[in-house]
């Protein structure tokens, strides 16, 4: 999980002691309140939620005990994805930053959409205000919009395009210059995970036994795996700012790059393809059972 680690010197690093220090240390620590705020809130109302439904409808009703989980495993990883010293450390070392977007993207993503939060959350406000809450999403323009992005194609592509423009130079660059750009990248990021994820486990895709399902992650582990072999074996750097500080923690500038596209190609990869078998045993499944059916009923 934290693989960046496992490249890093123990005997001192840029922020004046070793990697451990960097967990003990305050300003390692991200501060930023566009960043603590909805974390904190999305907690709040996710635990009042809970509460109130349980105690209305009895412990593990209205949302099942592996929601529950699923959710704050989720919450946990982006917590520790954008709060703790990972991030800091993804500023000065591409292969940490990297290992930061799979956590978004690929664990605490598909971990959040299991735990379909929002119906919980939505418990946690004053009874008068959770019709009123709930209408904003059936109002005609979202709705639409909602209705064209949740077809799997459609939040295939929209995921593909954020992660491939901002590992574009220029606007990679912007990133590491720009507070608000580096946040734009992070939300973008998460918010496309969260729709593609949501598009194949809960979409109209599940309406057809995961089979889109299958296709689609194997679409997307193919050209997050390209990018990330591109970077590996590209004898040239893409991001010479980002790679900057890697000789601070024992890494040529070139070796940063490289380690940085192996996270992404290799454990992301295996991420998507345990994810795609998944859907794939679950379609042969449901497929056996609607053959042998009819069967049986005769």
């Amino acid at each position: 999980m934290f693989a960046a680690a496992l490249v890093l010197p123990t005997d001192g690093s840029a922020h004046g002691g070793d990697l451990g220090e960097l967990w003990l240390t305050g300003p390692a620590w991200t501060s930023d309140l566009r960043v603590i705020a909805p974390l904190y809130i999305s907690a709040i109302l996710f635990l009042i939620g809970t509460v109130r439904l349980w105690r209305r409808a009895g412990h593990g009703r209205g949302v099942r005990r592996w929601q529950v989980a699923c959710f704050w495993s989720g919450w946990t990883v982006l917590a520790l994805a954008l709060l703790s010293p990972l991030h800091w450390l993804g500023e000065r070392l591409f292969t940490a930053h990297m290992v930061e977007h799979e956590l978004l993207m690929v664990i605490a993503a598909p971990l959040l959409v299991l735990a379909r939060p929002g119906s919980t959350m939505l418990w946690a406000l004053p009874a008068l205000w959770r019709p009123l809450v709930g209408a904003i999403g059936r109002l005609p323009v979202l709705g639409t919009a909602w209705r064209s992005m949740r077809t799997p194609f459609a939040a295939t592509l929209l995921h593909g395009v954020a992660l491939w423009a901002w590992h574009m130079p220029g606007l990679y660059d912007l990133v590491l210059l720009n507070p608000l750009a580096h946040w734009l990248q992070h939300l973008s990021f998460l918010l496309s995970a969260l729709l593609f994820w949501w598009a194949l486990l809960h979409g109209p895709a599940r309406s057809r036994a995961y089979g889109a399902s299958f296709l689609y992650l194997f679409l997307t582990s193919l050209h997050t795996g390209l990018l990330g072999v591109l970077l590996t074996v590209s004898p040239r750097l893409w991001y010479p700012r980002q790679v900057a500080a890697a000789a601070e923690w024992g890494l040529t500038p070139l070796e940063d790059q490289q380690l940085a596209g192996l996270v992404m190609w290799v454990p992301a990869g295996l991420v998507y393809a345990a994810a795609a078998l998944t859907l794939a045993g679950l379609w042969i499944r449901r497929s056996g059972s609607d053959t042998a059916r009819p069967a049986h009923a005769a």
